[in-house]
């Protein structure tokens, strides 16, 4: 069969994962994690009535005799308070102690007015932040699909919260394979240096995944059958990455890892280039396997086509579609497949970059993002689908109107069940 379109690649990965199931946190740990359940208020916020200002509790229009801070007051009684104090029972306002001036009266102290005073200073309610200002027992504070931040954390605290109920976001393992690869140091004939181990930790983490551990291995079958199985009886990851070993040569040791695992092959290449050798396998117990190619710039747009989809799926996350701006350039066809090419944005134009070889990194360097230029190719002034890449300014959880305003106005949920953006 031929192999699949890079559109229908990108599709194919996305549907074929479920979300990952929510799991409740602590709520220092929840930050930057999608809420799955409302955050309600326990009680009322406040949940006493408090003073807004240093002074006193006063019952009545004064003057007033001061009496023991705390207790009940009785119709011309006031009592010390402090900002944030418990109104006590009876108190009709607080008076603050700038308008306030006490008196030894001879039989007790004495809190009367400032003949400065402003005026309203002692009507009813002055002063006091009442319970429930903020909110009352039941309101939802923060809605489901919310994505959190520091201040949802310090409300969902205020309302009471010890964990909050949040998607999990996919643990992704990366094994990198390559007798000769080294990682340090100036490559000689016949080496080349690491280009995975430094960045791919990075770009999980840009796509929503949670970065676990690096292992490198041999071309041996052995390790390779290893490596994708995993320590039995650790917390395995959701998904694993591996760079090279993706071709058919008798050194390549993807397919049959995969097939004695009991796993089956889910992608097997792609028409696009570079890339093309990418596969993506699924192993009975749930896992994903991405293998990506041995060449850094072609790892880099197979991960893209087909990671991003994956791990958002994962995550509960809306397919993100490509976007479209006007090709700066002209782009020659390449029959049977769509190019993928590095390319900057300048004024609403996407230029395509240089140093775009399927082994090169220069190009991707100082790119926005890629353009997924069709097989008949694209003219210079003719709209071209784009994507932005993770760690640009272009990249964000919402596209604006120049990439998908469908995108942008989903509601929570969307019609496929997985969480977008909120906008409260």
């Amino acid at each position: 069969m031929p192999a699949p379109t890079w559109s229908e690649a990108r599709q194919l990965a996305f549907d074929c994962a479920i979300p990952l199931a929510s799991a409740s946190v602590p709520l220092a740990d929840a930050i930057g994690y999608v809420l799955t359940t409302d955050v309600t208020a326990y009680q009322d916020l406040p949940h006493y009535a408090s003073s807004a200002m240093d002074g006193w509790a006063i019952h009545g229009g004064g003057p007033w005799e001061i009496t023991t801070p705390g207790l009940p007051l009785s119709p011309g009684q006031a009592s010390v308070i402090a900002t944030g104090g418990l109104v006590p029972e009876g108190a009709g306002a607080v008076l603050r102690k700038e308008s306030g001036q006490v008196l030894d009266a001879g039989y007790g102290l004495q809190l009367s007015l400032k003949p400065d005073a402003k005026p309203g200073e002692t009507l009813p309610g002055r002063h006091i932040r009442p319970a429930g200002e903020e909110a009352r027992a039941g309101d939802v504070l923060v809605p489901a699909g919310t994505l959190l931040n520091p201040a949802h954390i310090a409300l969902a605290a205020v309302a009471g919260h010890d964990e909050l109920q949040v998607q999990r976001k996919p643990r992704v393992a990366v094994v990198l394979t390559g007798s000769e690869v080294v990682t340090s140091g100036q490559p000689a004939a016949g080496q080349v240096r690491d280009t995975f181990g430094p960045q791919l930790g990075a770009v999980i983490s840009q796509l929503g995944g949670i970065p676990g551990s690096q292992q490198r291995i041999g071309d041996s079958y052995e390790e390779w059958l290893s490596a994708l199985g995993g320590p039995p009886g650790a917390e395995r990851p959701d998904v694993t990455i591996t760079t090279g070993g993706t071709g058919k040569s008798g050194t390549d040791h993807f397919r049959a890892a995969v097939a004695a695992l009991g796993g089956h092959l889910l992608l097997d290449g792609v028409a696009m280039r570079p890339g093309h050798p990418a596969v993506l396998a699924g192993l009975p117990d749930g896992r994903f396997i991405i293998g990506l190619p041995g060449n850094p710039l072609a790892a880099m747009m197979a991960l893209m086509t087909i990671g991003e989809p994956l791990l958002a799926a994962l995550q509960n996350q809306p397919f993100r579609t490509a976007g479209h701006l006007t090709s700066g350039a002209d782009v020659d066809p390449s029959p049977g497949r769509t190019q993928l090419i590095p390319c900057t944005f300048v004024h609403g134009l996407a230029f395509p970059a240089s140093h775009t070889g399927p082994g090169m990194m220069r190009g991707l360097a100082w790119a926005d993002g890629f353009m997924a230029v069709p097989p008949g190719g694209v003219e210079a002034g003719k709209p071209v689908p784009v994507m932005p890449l993770p760690w640009t300014s272009a990249w964000s959880r919402t596209w604006t109107s120049a990439w998908s305003q469908a995108q942008a106005t989903i509601d929570f949920p969307n019609p496929a069940g997985r969480y977008a953006p909120w906008h409260g």
